[in-house]
């Protein structure tokens, strides 16, 4: 039947479903700045560690020599990275944190050619999307430094100047508050400390001209400390213990094919007598720290078939190939890179590994320990004392109190500064044996050689120790730092007493004890611009006759200058020898040794020096020539204080100055004129001494306080002479305050 037009045309049921309108595609929207940026922040900060690897790779870009790392809550709470390079720029301050702005490239071609850690600009810029960061730094030249706080991208304030020693200081707080879920997944703190130890314990090994510590905030040791080492094996035995160091071998491949394979290899494998549970692989590519898991796999096969199934290898490997052969930016974190014939790189590796370690399978070594004096001995010792010192402290608390007179309320293992932080603190109560041993300990990773076998300088230091006073010994060992009482003086606290010690002396007796320890083993200190010997004794010669105007003294002092600098020339190779003091064919002085870490001496002494090791020395003797040259260094690197008078104090008078607006002559100047023009300061010179006098505090310390507890044998004039004097005592103020 055919339907007609007039018909009803009836659907077709569907069985209730309502037809469905095609959904249009959705609409691409522009994200906004700060989404994206946060997006591309949690893409490169991926947890703590990452944020720590990109500050330690700037302070390395900034030619450091010095990176110490602190540590809060797993670096949640708190990362602080200071490293003593070039600094920063003020002009550069107001678009540090700005996302791709870099002092590394300036084009895109500068990749294939590219030698700086960073290079993308977005590690700053990232952490301040996902944490509070602030900025201090001070650069060459500089009076004061500068500290400025970023959010976003962008400084929170203008720079404000501030004290600051050399270099700079990155201060991260706060990581991921505002990202819930990423924080979540970070409450293992120890998990992320363990990785940033592990993080710094490589770059220790590999920079071995560089001085790196990490520690937790408000810890009193590290958990790593590198001092500047000379040997890649030293740094290894430093950071990863000497059972590891004793078993590794050098290996160094070498390939000069243009067309296939052009690298050079040089690093450290296990042997078959090392025995882990987990692989350690360090590997650097031209200098920077990365990943490859095909080498490392490759690796592993070869040692799968020589060592115990339970075994896994340790190795370290710095390879070099031309920066063009090399693609750096092929990862967010930059922790993998692209090489070119990487597969050929790859296989001549692991030939060179199998070959070495096939020749060196042929026997196995175990090593003999003597149990009083081995390490596990000496932590039985400590956990022992520490179960006793529990216990007993558990029950002395019940039926003992502490009078509030004789209670000690300051703890002489806290952190004062960073030289002693390598050190794990007694117990007080150990054998004396065990104290000796960690300072000898200490000694040993400082020097990694004996002392030089000269019988006066055994003699010399024999002495020391005889004349060590035993008391004072304890005091300085124990003693917490409270500030200075004035220019010379400081204010040490040991136990119930408080003391006045004049810093001058202590540090002038502990520089000339350092002389003798670290006798012909000494690091240097090159200047930038060698200083003429001639020069710098007509300066001192000048200097003590500032009040003769007589020609007689000039042509004396022409002739004294001429004659110590011949002195000094037909010396120096003996002072270069012994104490590290370098002066050229020319006359010139070009290095000078480095007496405690993190410490340079005054150089407005350095003329002084100079005309003392030419006036004041007995060349004849040996004994005599050694003690007197070792008492000049150490009266040059003592904490003087500095030569423009300290501002805070009445000092301020030197740096007002007064300034005549007209005639001299004129009777009519009113008084408030002159009030006017005698308040005039030169600020520029009183910043430059602020700094200066901030700086030898801080010196005074971090680091003569801390050195002194760990090397320092006070000898008895110094509790005879007024350089250690008791001014008052917790018990004895109780007494009248009983009385009143």
């Amino acid at each position: 039947m055919e339907p007609h037009a007039d018909d009803e045309i009836i659907p077709m049921d569907t069985g209730g479903e309502e037809e469905v309108p095609p959904q249009e595609p959705p609409k691409i929207l522009r994200l906004d700045n700060s989404v994206v940026n946060r997006i591309a922040a949690g893409e490169v900060i991926q947890r703590p560690v990452s944020a720590i690897k990109e500050l330690v790779e700037n302070s390395l870009d900034a030619q450091s020599t010095s990176v110490n790392v602190v540590v809060k809550d797993g670096g949640l709470k708190l990362i602080q990275v200071s490293d003593d390079g070039h600094g920063i720029r003020y002009e550069d301050l107001p678009i540090l944190c700005e996302r791709h702005t870099t002092s590394k490239l300036s084009k895109f071609e500068d990749l294939q050619s590219i030698r700086s850690m960073g290079f993308r600009g977005e590690a700053l810029a990232s952490m301040t999307y996902v944490g509070h960061v602030t900025v201090t730094t001070i650069t060459k030249g500089q009076l004061h430094g500068y500290r400025v706080s970023y959010r976003d991208g962008v400084m929170e304030h203008e720079p404000k100047p501030c004290a600051a020693v050399k270099g700079t200081q990155i201060t991260v707080e706060n990581l991921f508050y505002n990202m819930s879920a990423r924080r979540k997944t970070l409450q293992n703190v120890s998990d992320d400390y363990t990785k940033i130890v592990d993080l710094l314990s490589r770059f220790a090994i590999h920079h071995i001209n560089i001085s790196f510590s990490c520690r937790k905030h408000g810890a009193a040791r590290a958990d790593v400390h590198s001092v500047g080492s000379t040997s890649r094996l030293d740094a290894i035995r430093t950071v990863y213990g000497a059972s590891v160091a004793r078993n590794l071998m050098k290996i160094e491949v070498s390939e000069n094919d243009k067309a296939c394979s052009d690298f050079k290899m040089d690093g450290l494998i296990s042997n078959s007598n090392y025995t882990a549970k987990k692989i350690t692989m360090v590997l650097f590519i031209n200098e920077r720290m990365v990943d490859c898991s095909a080498l490392k796999r490759a690796i592993e096969i070869v040692y799968a078939a020589t060592l115990p199934k339970a075994s896994k290898p340790f190795i370290y490997m710095s390879i070099i190939l031309p920066p063009e052969h090399v693609d750096v930016n092929v990862h967010p974190t930059k922790k993998e890179v692209s090489l070119l014939n990487q597969e050929v790189i790859i296989e001549r590796i692991q030939s060179a590994v199998e070959s070495k370690l096939r020749s060196s399978n042929d026997t196995r070594t175990f090593q003999e320990q003597d149990v009083e004096s081995s390490a596990a001995s000496q932590m039985v010792i400590r956990s022992d004392y520490t179960q006793n010192s529990s216990q007993s402290g558990t029950a002395g608390s019940k039926s003992q109190k502490v009078p509030v007179q004789k209670m000690v309320r300051t703890d002489s293992t806290d952190p004062a500064g960073r030289l002693h932080a390598y050190v794990q603190m007694n117990p007080p109560g150990l054998p004396e044996s065990s104290l000796n041993t960690v300072r000898s300990f200490v000694r040993m990773r400082r020097n990694p050689r004996e002392a030089a076998n000269l019988t006066s300088v055994q003699d010399l230091v024999a002495e020391i120790d005889q004349n060590c006073h035993a008391g004072l010994l304890n005091t300085v060992r124990h003693c917490v730092y409270i500030g200075m009482a004035d220019d010379v003086f400081a204010l040490l606290q040991h136990d119930t007493h408080l003391y006045l010690a004049n810093v001058v002396n202590l540090s002038k007796e502990l520089m000339y004890q350092q002389v003798l320890c670290r006798f012909a083993h000494f690091n240097a200190i090159q200047l930038s611009n060698p200083a003429p010997l001639y020069e710098l004794i007509s300066l001192a010669l000048r200097e003590e006759d500032v009040n003769s105007e007589s020609n007689e003294n000039d042509d004396f002092n022409k002739k004294v200058a001429e004659t110590s600098t011949k002195l000094l020339k037909l010396k120096a190779e003996m002072l270069e020898e012994f104490f590290c003091i370098h002066i050229d064919v020319n006359g010139n002085l070009a290095r000078l040794p480095v007496v405690l870490d993190q410490y340079t001496p005054d150089m407005d002494r350095v003329p002084e020096f100079v005309l003392s090791l030419a006036n004041d020395i007995d060349w004849e003797d040996e004994k005599n020539c050694i003690q007197s040259i070792s008492a000049a260094i150490g009266n040059f690197y003592a904490m003087h204080p500095p030569l423009l008078p300290n501002p805070s104090g009445d000092g301020l008078q030197f740096y007002k100055r007064i300034k005549s607006s007209g005639n001299p002559e004129d009777e009519n100047i009113g008084a408030d004129d002159t009030m006017t023009m005698e308040n005039e300061i030169n600020h520029g010179l009183l910043s430059e001494a602020e700094t200066i006098w901030a700086q030898r505090e801080w010196s005074i310390q971090h680091v003569l306080i801390p050195s002194m507890k760990l090397f320092f044998k006070p000898p008895h004039s110094l509790a005879e002479n007024g350089s250690f004097i008791r001014v008052a005592s917790l018990e004895r103020l109780y007494k009248i305050f009983e009385r009143c």
